[in-house]
This record gives C-alpha cells, structure tokens and sequence, in this order.
C-alpha cells in the first residue's frame, strides 16, 4: 500500500494548518444482490484504506449481512469464509426443504453458521446506529430493524421469498427488504446522516450470466442440479434431492428452470424499484460495483467479487473527495492516496 494520508485527512477535528474541521456524519447503504454481496466486504475495504468509516450502516438482503457482520467486529471472519467457498460447499449449504416451509432452502445451515461467529450480539451493542431493512410479508411495509439479535435481524432481511422462508420477529412474518429498499439511502438519512455512500450492486444489468451462444441467462451462474448430480458415484442426485427438486432446478429444454425464472424475475423487479428509489433520494457518492457477470448464486466467486467493490471505489474517488468537501466544515484540505495499512 502507497505512503500517503486519508482521503479526508484533517477533517476529524485535526489541525490542517488553518484550524480544526469538522467530518461530515457519514452513512453508508448497502445494496442486496444475493452472491454479488461479496462485493461490500471489498468497498468496506478500499473505505478504510482512505480513512472513511461509516457512522450509520444501514442494508438490505446481503448488504445488511455484510454490514451487520462488519460493525460486529467479524469481517476479516467471514472474507476469509467466503473465500474458500466451492460450488459443493455451495449445495452443501442448501438444505432444500419444500414440505413445511415458506421457501424452498431452510437457511438452518447458514444460519448455525453466522451464530457460530456472531453468537447473540444484539444490535444495541453495536459501535454505531445499524438498520436492517426487511419488508412486512402482510403489510407490505417498509421495516427497520434496530433493535434485538443481529442474526435474526440479517436473517430477516435476506429472506428472499420462495427461496428462504418468512422470519418471524415480534409476531410479524419478514421477508427480504430488497423488496421495498433496496438501496436504504433513506435509511441512512433518517438516522442522521449527513452525507450518504451508497453501494448499488443491481447497476450491471446488462452483464448478465449467460452460457456462450445462449439466449437465455443462467440465473445461478451455474446449474446447481447438474453439479450435484456429476459430483455424486453414478451422477445420480443425492437422496435428499426429490423429483419436485429436480424439476425446480432442471432445464430440460432450452429455456430457464423454474427456479431461474422466479430469482431472475425478483432481480429485475429490484432492479426496476432501486432505480425508482434511487432517482427518488440519491445518494451523495453512488458506488456500481461492475457485477453483471456474476450469478446470483455464484457465492464461490468471492476473489471477483471483492476485487471489483475495491475497483468500483477507486473509481468514486474524485466523487468521495469533492462531497467530503462540501459536507465538512473549516478548512478543505485532502490528499487522495489511501492511509498505509
């Protein structure tokens, strides 16, 4: 890493020479976008190697995982987690349940694992005000979660429907908040924010995952029933694997499986609300990590993924720079190469 000082150096109440400034109240939103989530743990990154750190984090779906698991103190916990991820740790982790559930995967897996790490921190403990944005399964509303366990209010706000099953908290059934939200930048400004970053992971639209010559995107990124089968003695599905599964998963023709339909068909109307909201409350610096490429479940993708949320900050820097000016107060003074790590 380059010797240099922060980004907004001399605006922490440090002395620049001409006197003290004051440091905008920063906000960071977090975008849903399912394995292209990875992608905050990179703009986490790149922020802090140029001295910005959020005081409001709010998310939607993955972005209030990352997020959540961030002010937790745990992100190096989980890059290194989602780093080693296969596509076979992948299905591992999908634990298909169609009887008795509101989703076809129980998230009992993935969420034994955040428990692992996290244990029962409550948001209150938090170093700095945390939103999770989930949407009302009954109302339709609009919700913040900003109090209890910070796993259940993750897990409350990922839950996207038909895949993961509704989260009951406080007798209301939640489902994921990308339906309503899912860039919170008026998350981030209702809890005080000054200035708001905001990290859109659904502006790579037309980058979409698509086998060479194929007319139709692989909603995945791979096909997850063909995997299981090749990697199983005799390519036979394993036996938790029934044939309602198979024929969710399978594409027996030359157009998409039913899964791909229904996740393909949630992404673009998410795609089409973020744009609403956004064009509604922008944001003051809009990162758009380049992930069109990446498939929604393609969560063993995490290097790419990473690299491309570093990527997407350095190409805001001029933006970063110029709203740190306006926001902050005194003297505006800054350089723009990252701190030594």
């Amino acid at each position: 890493m380059p010797n240099g000082t922060s980004l907004n150096g001399g605006i922490n109440g440090g002395n620049t020479g001409g006197g003290s400034t004051r440091r905008p109240r920063i906000g960071l939103a977090l975008g849903g976008g399912v394995a292209r989530g990875w992608a905050h743990i990179g703009v986490l990154r790149a922020l802090k190697r140029y001295g910005i750190e959020a005081d409001i984090v709010c998310g939607s779906s993955v972005g209030a995982l990352v997020g959540g698991v961030h002010l937790a103190g745990k992100l190096d916990t989980l890059e290194e987690w989602v780093r080693t991820l296969t596509r076979m740790k992948i299905v591992g982790y999908l634990d298909l349940r169609l009887r008795q559930s509101g989703g076809l995967i129980s998230g009992d897996r993935l969420l034994a694992e955040l428990r692992l790490h996290l244990g029962d921190v409550r948001i209150e403990e938090l170093p700095c005000p945390y939103a999770a944005v989930t949407t009302d399964l009954v109302t339709g509303h609009e919700v913040w979660l900003q109090r209890g366990e910070l796993v259940d209010a993750m897990r409350a706000s990922f839950s996207l429907p038909g895949v993961f099953p509704p989260a009951s908290i406080d007798g209301r059934w939640m489902i994921d908040g990308a339906l309503v939200n899912p860039v919170p930048v008026s998350a981030c400004r209702a809890l005080g924010a000054q200035m708001v970053i905001a990290v859109n992971l659904a502006g790579d639209i037309l980058g979409k995952a698509r086998k060479p010559g194929a007319s139709v995107p692989t909603a995945a990124g791979f096909d997850l029933l063909r995997l299981v089968e090749d990697e199983t003695p005799g390519h036979r599905a394993p036996s938790g694997i029934g044939a309602l599964t198979r024929r969710i998963f399978r594409r027996d023709y030359e157009g998409p499986s039913l899964f791909g339909v229904m996740v393909s068909s949630l992404s673009i109307v998410t795609d089409r609300i973020t744009r609403s909201r956004l064009a509604g409350d922008p944001p003051d610096v809009h990162i758009v990590p380049r992930l069109g490429h990446i498939g929604l479940t393609e969560f063993d993708r995490a290097d790419d993924c990473i690299r491309e949320g570093e990527a997407a900050v350095e190409r805001v820097l001029p933006e970063l720079h110029d709203a740190l000016a306006v926001f902050a107060t005194g003297p505006r003074e800054w350089t723009r190469t990252p701190v030594r790590d």
